[in-house]
């Protein structure tokens, strides 16, 4: 519990909540499985296409879904039934895309310091560096982790 709080403390500074401006371009669940990343990463992909994002805004999204969707299908998995599902969300607020990886562990997720020859661990690191900002939200059934792109000038 301790280390929530210090996580909590730590992102303070900027808070993601839903206001009545925020629009849902779409929603998609997922069986948790590795093999419906990718349906994660096209889902997040043609949603921006069909809002007219830029073409980087497009990629970038669909890395940082796809890294998400990742995070949760491995490390969200503790005592959680194998029939448990992922939710993105993907919505708008201004000029902003904001794409939500919700599941049902209420683990927090942290970013790690990596080994040059490691062949994970880096994609929260990846997500921090790609995106405009990003964070999580606990809840008593879950948590979701965000992140958000200027998609819209």
């Amino acid at each position: 519990m301790e280390e929530a709080l210090k996580a909590i403390a730590v992102l303070t500074g900027y808070r993601y909540t839903m206001d009545p401006d925020f629009c849902v371009l779409g929603e998609k669940w997922i069986p948790r499985a590795t093999k419906n990343v990718a349906s994660a990463r096209r889902f997040v992909r043609d949603l921006a296409a069909d809002w007219n994002t830029t073409e980087n805004t497009r990629e970038t999204a669909e890395l940082l879904t796809s890294e998400l969707v990742t995070n949760a299908i491995a490390y969200g998995a503790a005592d959680i039934p194998a029939t448990s599902t992922i939710r993105i969300t993907v919505g708008r607020d201004g000029e902003m895309m904001t794409v939500d990886v919700y599941d049902s562990c209420t683990a927090i997720p942290r970013l790690r310091r990596t080994a040059h020859m490691e062949t994970s661990g880096r994609g929260l690191s990846i997500v921090k560096d790609l995106s405009h900002n990003w964070g999580w939200t606990l809840n008593p059934y879950g948590k979701s982790v965000w992140f958000q792109l200027v998609a819209w000038s």
